[in-house]
């Protein structure tokens, strides 16, 4: 007998299998976002006391990343998609351990956040296309809208963790920041699931691992670069001044601020399924129109309510606060919706090659938008007051529903 027939085949792993573990690094993804993300603005407002124009401009190294990872990730597309995502989870881990551990001066505090954000926008667009990668053969929206719900659903966990730490005195802001330190342990654990995930994936012929070409701009995805550029300023008047007003003329603290990201993510564990079945049943257009009219509603009652507030610095009770925390929670939706951009870049790549290069590109347009209007915005809040803020956020979600209307029926 040949000796070939004793050696065995390298079986291929079941691509259902390799879902599984991305989503349990999606589920670690949560829990470091929750452990960190919602609770930046309590900590550069208690740590080193900043104003609404430092707010704004603390956003440009947090968010230039954003712009920097067009070129990071060209300049590391040889080493494919699954590398570059196991190399984004360190940096973010290594730029929270040093905040976590040390308290350094406002200005190399901001390197150590540029490099954390690097890590996160790194991932941004990696984290999308491996997810696609991995939904091509099956129902997109459904898939994603699983992907999204389970870390939204971790989100909630680590909310409710860090609610709990801070109320009970466990976690604070002074050293050694815990919080930051166990967020860091939980990107380093995305790491490691993905580097299983990786030698898994090797055996596959269609696999999310090979090389992806380094940049692509082409007048077909022009739509979708403007519906990034829009989105790029309406996330961060969400992301920044939506919950600077509850911090800043309201004065909440870290621990309240939790609590809504908790109610915030819960909503989102049933509501991105839904929002997945919805671009499956009824296509991406009228999605986004359904989206940017919301928002519109929303940014609106934003801007009016901040305007009282800014006015009247009184304590809010009954109908008031209520009214600021359904604010503040729809508000947070907004970003949930951000997988409808991310498919819809899919269905109109001319190849698949296309998808990881765009998705980075659209990225990038997004947060050059958001610095600069980061930016403008604090000004703007500092000299004319925050409701015209919410108004401008009101007016790009128009923009947004204008463009949605070109899209084709069938994504």
């Amino acid at each position: 007998m040949k000796s070939e027939e004793h050696k065995t085949e390298k079986k291929p792993f079941d691509p259902k299998t390799i879902l599984t573990i991305f989503l349990v690094a999606t589920a670690f993804v949560g829990l470091a976002t929750g452990f960190s993300d919602s609770i930046f603005a309590n900590y550069f407002k208690e740590a080193y006391d900043v104003n609404a124009a430092q707010r704004g401009f603390i956003e440009i190294p947090r968010e230039l990343p954003g712009v920097l990872s067009l070129l990071f990730l060209a300049g590391l597309a040889y080493f494919g998609n699954l590398r570059n995502a196991i190399l984004a989870q360190l940096f973010s881990a290594f730029g929270l351990v040093v905040l976590g551990l040390t308290r350094p001066s406002y200005a190399v505090m901001l390197i150590f956040l540029f490099i954390f954000s690097t890590g996160i926008h790194m991932y941004i667009p990696l984290g999308d296309s491996i997810g696609l990668s991995l939904a091509q053969k099956m129902s997109m929206g459904r898939v994603m809208g699983q992907i999204n719900s389970m870390r939204m659903a971790f989100i909630m966990i680590a909310g409710i963790l860090t609610f709990i730490g801070f109320r009970a005195g466990w976690f604070s802001f002074e050293l050694p920041v815990w919080v930051f330190i166990i967020s860091a342990f939980c990107f380093f654990m995305v790491g490691v699931l993905l580097f299983v995930q990786r030698q898994m994936s090797r055996n596959l012929s269609e696999s999310p691992v090979g090389r992806q070409t380094k940049f692509v701009f082409r007048k077909e995805y022009a739509r979708y670069y403007l519906i990034c550029a829009v989105f790029g300023g309406r996330k961060q008047i969400m992301f920044v001044y939506s919950p600077w007003v509850l911090i800043d003329l309201l004065d909440f603290k870290a621990d309240t601020i939790s609590i809504l990201a908790v109610v915030g993510s819960l909503i989102g564990i049933f509501f991105m399924p839904v929002v997945g079945r919805w671009i499956d049943g009824f296509g991406i257009r009228k999605v986004m129109t359904a989206e940017a009219l919301a928002f519109i509603a929303v940014y609106i009652a934003y801007g009016f309510l901040s305007r009282w507030v800014n006015n009247n610095p009184v304590v809010l009770t009954g109908i008031g606060m209520m009214l600021v925390y359904i604010l503040n929670i729809v508000d947070r939706m907004s970003a949930q919706f951000y997988m409808v951009r991310s498919i819809y870049m899919r269905s109109i790549a001319l190849t698949p090659e296309d998808v990881t290069p765009s998705l980075t590109l659209g990225m990038a347009i997004d947060h050059v938008v958001a610095i600069i209007g980061s930016y403008l915005c604090g000004l703007v809040w500092f000299e004319w007051g925050p409701e015209f803020v919410f108004l401008i956020a009101g007016a790009l979600s128009l923009i947004n529903l204008i463009a949605a209307q070109g899209i084709k029926k069938n994504y």
